[in-house]
């Protein structure tokens, strides 16, 4: 007697152990939910809309005119814009080299200490980067003081003189770069000194074996070593720099109608953003500035990962 044959699932349907899996996905893709939902409000729309906005003459109160490329070409070619650009690019171009070559100096001095005294400067050269940075800059503003500051109090008895840290427009860009060296050095200090800690010792007994010096072996043994975490701080310095705006703003008690100090000194592209959305209420010619400044940043971080993956080739 021939058993009875049990009918297959139809074609085209799905098998049981496909269900399974598509309940799965579905239990994975509700899980993930409550992110993208919060993720697509609070991060993709404001992106979108600004990028609408920045196309429109608008200031929050009536309805906005829609202008084209009006904010774009504002924004390109003002006044206050190729300021910004300028004290932004020799900025950057002092800070970077400057910051990374403290934070290494700092990794390599640290790196000789075990014990106490390891975490002890460990500990010291970290707590500018926990310290809230509005305490650090009104540390910093009275260090600056014009006639009771640290600073002019010994340049009077070198003879030096008074000299105006955060008035002058000479001086205001090196005084905010000290600064911004003292509160970052820590952070990638921690970071190089990692870096270090993963270095075999065994490298630096058979330069020593060779005769080389201290100098000769942090250039060949020390420096090619860390070679992806100094290219990892370097890059995170550079990125930061052209993102400056907090430091600045609080040194010259910067407001919304008044910023960038003493003839425009310590004027940056974020800055200027925030004072012509927020000082003259220009919302769509701000958003216009910070798509040009997002587009420059993109294009900058691009090429420099692009370095990275053709060195890391060779």
């Amino acid at each position: 007697m021939k058993r009875p044959v049990r009918p297959g699932p139809r074609e085209g349907w799905p098998t049981s152990s496909r269900v399974d899996e598509m309940q799965k996905t579905f239990w994975n893709y509700l899980m993930l939910a409550p992110f993208m939902i919060l993720f697509g409000a609070f991060f993709l729309y404001p992106i979108l809309s600004g990028f609408r906005y920045s196309f429109y003459d608008w200031d929050t109160v009536r309805e906005p005119v829609f202008v084209g490329l009006k904010n774009y070409e504002t924004v390109l070619g003002s006044r206050n814009s190729r300021i910004a650009a300028g004290n932004l690019a020799a900025y950057v171009a002092i800070t970077v080299p400057l910051g990374v070559s403290v934070a290494f100096g700092l990794a390599l001095l640290v790196d000789h200490f075990a014990g106490f005294w390891g975490r002890f400067f460990r500990s010291v050269y970290f707590v500018p980067v926990v310290m809230p940075l509005f305490l650090a800059a009104t540390i910093w503003r009275w260090l600056y003081a014009p006639n009771f500051g640290m600073f002019n109090l010994l340049a009077g008895w070198l003879g030096a003189g008074n000299i105006r840290f955060l008035n002058d427009p000479d001086v205001m860009l090196y005084s905010m770069i000290a600064v911004d060296v003292w509160v970052s050095a820590g952070f990638n200090m921690v970071i190089l000194l990692a870096g270090l800690k993963n270095i075999p010792r065994h490298y630096y007994e058979a330069a020593r074996l060779d005769g080389a010096t201290k100098l000769q072996e942090i250039v060949y043994v020390t420096l090619p070593m860390i070679k992806p975490v100094m290219i990892f701080v370097i890059s995170y310095s550079f990125i930061s720099a052209l993102q400056v705006f907090d430091l600045p703003w609080l040194l010259t008690g910067s407001s919304f109608l008044d910023y960038g100090g003493r003839q425009k000194a310590l004027l940056f592209p974020v800055m200027d953003m925030m004072g012509r959305g927020f000082g003259s209420l220009s919302f769509g010619l701000a958003s216009a500035y910070g798509f040009v400044l997002t587009f420059v940043i993109v294009l900058i971080t691009a090429a420099i990962f692009a370095l990275q993956k053709r060195e890391a080739r060779t």
